[in-house]
């Protein structure tokens, strides 16, 4: 089936490409700058495409993280919001869908994942605990650090490959598991963290197969499991599609199977239910009130969370809509589509496709860039310049420095194209395509990245970067030389 659409729509001429099950209605004026202004964009922002300005992108593909398009009837849910302190209509109104969608009763408002985050590492994690996850997220491993933690990436042997036919990268590996309890003991394992939809690797989902063989394991030890389900949709489609099991089930019976199998539910709806904040959810009245209390002294009372109640009421229907297929496969759809047209260019990218967006290997898009030299990022300025398509660097840029001065080398150099629910069209992702396509066939132009500026924390975030050489203007003058005056 055509991953486009959950209905299979088929062309008589036998193109597979993904319609668009929704018509525009509302639209924001994008702009495509000449070449030396993009130049100039990136220079100013320090080489980094977190620190670009909006008015200088065209495409904005650094993330789907409270970039995906509203549906109209969270828009008009956003009128009837209750603008109580304590008590809101709204609040009520968003549990009951957290409850019908995840199957959890106890409801936690926090203002996005990483305030759950912080909330669960300040109340499960002491000095000296290892937390085993099939991978890790930049806050998520910040959080827990922070209180004492260290994380341990247990994947299976397939998550690191670029290409691979394997349905469910994102698994956790049981034998490594099971060692692992073994060697740290179970005291200081507090919990066992699954990511949905892995966003460092490539956005690659796990199976209920796999989440069924982590809680026997779990069991046998005593250990909770916790499931970050900020992209938990995607996932749930990715089962549908892979996982024989589940080929006739709905996404909403999908959720709440996996939701089922985990104590404690965390998310963030800036990704799940296409608003901004978080939650957290349990069955668990006892785990309920370990957490409690430091959510009015982190994010604010019980019933907003540090959110706007506006956002609350859309987010309410942004969970319910998260298990329409319609909504839910578009964006796997749209980055299966890119996935496969930059494949068939040889053009390095992550397969079998996975969630948020289309993965670029750098390390082999750019082999002649030594990773100390950070060859994502380079990359993802390089695009920039080239298209004014903003993706974000998630390489050794996003790791961190080692007391001895030394990069931690990131796992895989990845420039991801994130590909916001109903946000592109066709025409601007065959735009990204071409330009992808023109920059391999002068990859050879492109050059690597030092550091100027490097915060000690979450550096990708504000950290400013140059150029190692005038490659830069190197690759402005060729595109000048192939497209003339053309944008």
């Amino acid at each position: 089936m055509d991953q486009g659409s959950p209905k299979g729509i088929k062309f008589s001429s036998g193109e597979e490409i993904p319609v668009e099950l929704h018509k525009v209605r509302i639209v924001q004026k994008l702009h495509l700058k000449p070449i030396d202004d993009r130049l100039n964009a990136i220079k100013k922002g320090g080489f980094n495409t977190f620190l670009l300005n909006t008015a200088d992108i065209f495409l904005d593909m650094l993330t789907d993280s409270g970039t995906n398009a509203m549906s109209d009837n969270q828009l008009a849910s956003m009128h009837q919001a209750d603008d109580a302190y304590a008590g809101s209509q709204s609040f009520y109104r968003m549990e009951a869908a957290i409850q019908e969608v995840f199957g959890k009763e106890l409801v936690l408002p926090v203002h996005q994942g990483r305030a759950a985050e912080n909330v669960i590492s300040k109340t499960f994690i002491k000095a000296g605990d290892v937390i085993p996850m099939n991978y890790h997220f930049t806050t998520t491993k910040a959080h827990m650090e922070i209180n004492g933690g260290e994380i341990a990436e247990i994947f299976t042997d397939e998550a690191l490959k670029i290409k691979s036919h394997h349905p469910f990268k994102g698994n956790i590996d049981i034998q490594k598991l099971k060692d692992l309890i073994a060697k740290y003991g179970r005291q200081n394992v507090p919990f066992i963290r699954m990511e949905a939809s892995t966003n460092l690797i490539g956005g690659q989902p796990f199976s209920i197969e796999n989440m069924r063989e982590v809680r026997k394991v779990a069991d046998e030890h005593g250990i909770m499991m916790v499931l970050d389900a900020s992209l938990i949709g995607e996932n749930a489609w990715f089962i549908k599609q892979r996982e024989a099991e589940f080929a006739t089930s709905s996404i909403k019976e999908i959720l709440r199977t996996m939701c089922g199998i985990c104590e404690i539910v965390y998310f963030s709806s800036r990704k799940v239910s296409s608003t901004r904040g978080g939650g957290i959810c349990t069955n668990d009245h006892d785990l309920y009130m370990k957490m409690r209390d430091l959510v009015p002294l982190y994010e604010g009372f019980l019933t907003y969370g540090g959110m706007s109640v506006r956002e609350i009421e859309a987010m309410a229907v942004g969970l319910i809509e998260t298990t329409d297929e319609t909504v839910i496969s578009q964006s796997p759809g749209f980055i299966d589509y890119t996935v496969k047209e930059l494949d068939k260019l040889g053009i390095p990218v992550i397969t079998p496709a996975g969630a948020l967006g289309a993965h670029v290997d750098a390390m082999q898009f750019l082999p002649h860039v030594p990773q100390k030299e950070y060859p994502a990022g380079a990359l993802a300025a390089a695009l920039f310049i080239v298209s004014g398509c903003r993706g974000m660097e998630r390489g050794t840029v996003s790791s961190v420095r080692l007391e001895n001065g030394e990069d931690l080398l990131a796992d895989m150099e990845l420039l991801r194209l994130a590909f916001p629910r109903r946000v592109f069209t066709l025409s601007q992702t065959k735009f990204l395509i071409d330009r992808l396509h023109w920059l391999y066939k002068n990859r050879e132009l492109v050059g690597g990245l030092k550091f100027v500026d490097e915060p000690k924390v979450l550096r990708f975030f504000m950290g400013r970067l140059d150029a190692v050489s005038d490659w830069p203007e190197k690759l402005v003058a060729k595109f000048k030389a192939d497209f003339g005056d053309s944008l």
